[in-house]
């Protein structure tokens, strides 16, 4: 069974320029594109099957980030379609689904009614989340008040205890301290070992090699290599070494 289907998805972005301060720079934009088309996917094909983990790998502005933004719904494709099967729940961006004046406590009722979870169902896990973000002597503060590893703790928590079919998970689970990227990766095993599908993305080869059963390497918005972990790492690798090119946390 196909968790995910992608379907020739293509995402464009329209990036608009700064208009002239001046009058003649007003008149002469006029004559001019004051936008351009930014094609951060080009026309992608792929499909997941249920209990698969896969990596999605590229440098800095390959597409990654906006492929988990569109499965989550965050974006609607230009073209294309996806297809998913399951309940999803993302962890895309630190802080995303919070709002900064509410307390832990309000804000994982807030963002847990996001990823579908109604306030019945949050009431019974509520224990289990704050628990697992080690936050029990915060959870009453504003976000605010949070730092950035707190935030990461409480959102990782929230979207993995709803107990989604498919987990999507962006390179935010490099900002944790060691001790707490530990408990990601074993709260990552056991979805493994009860058949759960996981997309994430990883600039972390070493964190691809031991989570992934499968990787996909995007390069400016296309699939240059979806094959088994080594292979495409592999490839990956020699290309960044000839290039040169350095990569980025997107």
């Amino acid at each position: 069974m196909e968790a995910v289907q992608i379907q020739n998805l293509r995402k464009t972005f329209r990036l608009y320029h700064e208009r002239s301060g001046t009058l003649k720079g007003l008149v002469l934009s006029f004559r001019r594109t004051r936008f351009e088309d930014i094609h951060a996917l080009k026309g992608i094909s792929f499909s997941v099957a249920a209990g698969e983990t896969l990596a999605i790998v590229g440098k800095n502005g390959s597409g990654k980030s906006t492929l988990l933004g569109i499965m989550a719904k965050v974006y609607r494709p230009t073209g294309g379609r996806v297809i998913v099967n399951g309940r999803v729940s993302a962890l895309l961006e630190l802080g995303a689904g919070f709002h900064p004046d509410l307390t832990g406590i309000e804000n994982i009722y807030l963002n847990a009614s996001i990823l579908g979870l109604g306030r019945r169902e949050v009431g019974k896990r509520l224990d289990e989340i704050v628990s697992f973000a080690e936050l029990e002597r915060f959870v009453d503060a504003p976000l605010r008040t949070y730092s950035s590893g707190m935030v990461l703790r409480l959102g990782f928590a929230v979207a993995t205890q709803i107990d989604p079919d498919i987990l999507l998970v962006d390179e935010v689970l490099a900002v944790g301290d060691e001790s707490f990227q530990h408990k990601c990766y074993a709260k990552v095993r056991e979805f493994q070992s009860r058949g759960k599908t996981i997309i994430f993305v990883s600039h972390d080869l070493k964190a691809v090699r031991d989570v992934a059963t499968r990787a996909i390497w995007l390069d400016s918005g296309e699939i240059r290599a979806d094959d088994g972990v080594e292979s495409v790492l592999e490839a990956y690798v020699n290309e960044s070494k000839e290039t040169g090119a350095s990569d980025g946390p997107r």
